[in-house]
């Protein structure tokens, strides 16, 4: 018995002693080592070729030319280009399934499958803005999500937003879970309730829809500014008009959630965005879908678009029937006015200064498709006048900064979080280049092969 248990205590004292290994330790296991890339860091600087990452567990562990390769994983990715996994700075999740858009479509199931085809398309964070629904929190499937537990797209989120009495955002579109406050003195309360969960900006609707709704009261508005800010929440507004632009500005508005659309936006108030560090997402993407399917577009047949969209989507916008109605709608002629105001809008801001982040809409209504218009917004901030590296600093760096997660993600360097986006070519030349996925990584692993490689 003596002898067994000495025998027990040696061991026990052997391996107190031992070294600990991890995996990384182990040969073969130092790491993964991308060979010989493009690298777009997110930061706007012109592209390096001919580099190395070395990513160990789920981060950047070193960049350079001609990383020693001994012990590691290697992966030639010779004539690729890697840059920052896309972050959308706007968005809307669940409520989406087939050709509709209804409270009833918000499963746990149906998050899931679209968290999964955001990633696909090389989107690792979204942010939802304001139309959550309790299923999101109280199962924990926000911060799940958020702790890396779940796959897809990370879960950032709004909560429930502040909207009108009959008025926007539409209950019929699903969005009928926000505070829709009469007055004033029912938003402290409201507030209250909302930081129950947690959110990370506050979103309220300040538009009439073209004159389909009551427009929020100012006074409704400045209190809800005034009781986000007094709990250290940043407010978000989806707003369309210059006039309430330069109200909401003046009063404290910290997120611009849409472009400016009616007229091009005067120098006092760009300074005063300045000034205030106001942030613009321009979603450019929603004013174009909001005419374009009246003609058809050159990315129509494309199987990156195709791939986007819901079950009878396609079908519904090549008939002739959408077309013609889009095409003949009183609306036509002031939608693509607006979206060329947009445009103006964009290029101005972006020109003085003012934080540019990409964000979409994608999800708010089926022909907004998830995942794909994130590569459209891209191309149509080109076409605004924006250079391909300032487009993608705007879905990456910039979004990162908006989302508060800029110290981890946003950009490839040494230390920040492998969150990578690889792609056949060089998007600095084209942008349409992003939509050439190749591979698509998550805190180190890759996730994806595209939304066409499956």
């Amino acid at each position: 018995m003596k002898n067994i248990i000495t025998t027990g205590a040696l061991l026990l004292s052997t391996t107190l002693l031992m070294p600990s290994f991890k995996s990384a330790d182990l040969p073969g296991n130092g790491g993964t080592l991308l060979k010989d890339v493009t690298l777009i860091d997110g930061n706007g600087g012109k592209p390096r070729e001919h580099m190395d990452i070395l990513i160990q567990g789920d981060s950047i562990a070193a960049i350079g030319s001609k990383l020693k390769t001994a012990g590691l994983h290697v992966i030639d990715l010779k004539g690729k280009t890697i840059m920052p996994a896309l972050i959308s700075a706007h968005m809307h999740l669940g409520t989406l399934k087939g050709t509709n858009t209804k409270a009833a479509n918000y499963t746990r199931e149906n998050i899931m499958a679209q968290l999964k085809k955001y990633q696909d398309y090389g989107v690792n964070n979204v942010m939802i803005m304001g139309t959550d629904r309790p299923l999101l929190f109280e199962s924990g499937l926000r911060d799940s999500s958020l702790n890396g537990l779940l796959p897809g797209a990370r879960i950032h989120s709004a909560g429930y937003g502040f909207g009108v009495p009959k008025g926007a955002p539409p209950v019929e579109f699903g969005m009928d879970n926000v505070y829709r406050p009469a007055s004033a003195a029912q938003v402290p309360a409201e507030m209250d309730s909302l930081l129950k969960v947690k959110p990370d900006v506050v979103k309220m609707w300040v538009d009439d829809f073209g004159g389909k709704f009551t427009k929020m009261k100012p006074e409704i508005y400045q209190r809800i500014i005034t009781e986000a800010h007094q709990r250290n929440l940043r407010v978000a507004a989806h707003a369309y008009y210059l006039s309430d632009a330069r109200k909401l500005v003046n009063d404290g508005l910290d997120i611009i959630g849409h472009s400016i659309r009616d007229s091009v936006i005067d120098d006092v108030l760009v300074q005063q965005m300045k000034v205030k560090n106001v942030v613009y997402i321009p979603t450019l993407s929603l004013d174009e879908f909001a005419y374009i399917y009246a003609r058809k577009p050159e990315w129509l047949n494309d199987p990156f678009f195709r791939n986007s969209l819901e079950p009878g989507v396609y079908e519904m916008i090549t008939s002739e029937k959408y077309q013609s109605d889009l095409k003949n709608s009183p609306d036509y002629a002031k939608n693509v006015k607006a979206f060329q105001t947009a445009l103006k809008n964009l290029k101005k801001l972006n020109d003085a200064g003012i934080l540019i982040a990409m964000g979409t809409d994608s999800g708010a209504t089926p022909v907004r498709a998830q995942g794909f218009s994130e590569h459209l917004e891209l191309e149509l901030m080109v076409q605004a006048g924006l250079t391909p590296l300032q487009a993608i600093t705007s879905g990456t760096r910039n979004a990162a900064k908006v989302l508060r997660i800029d110290q981890k993600s946003g950009t490839i360097a040494k230390g920040k979080t492998a969150d990578l986006l690889i792609v056949d070519a060089n998007p600095a030349t084209d942008i349409k280049n992003t939509r050439k996925i190749f591979a698509v990584y998550k805190a180190g692993k890759e996730v994806s092969k595209g939304p066409l490689k499956k």
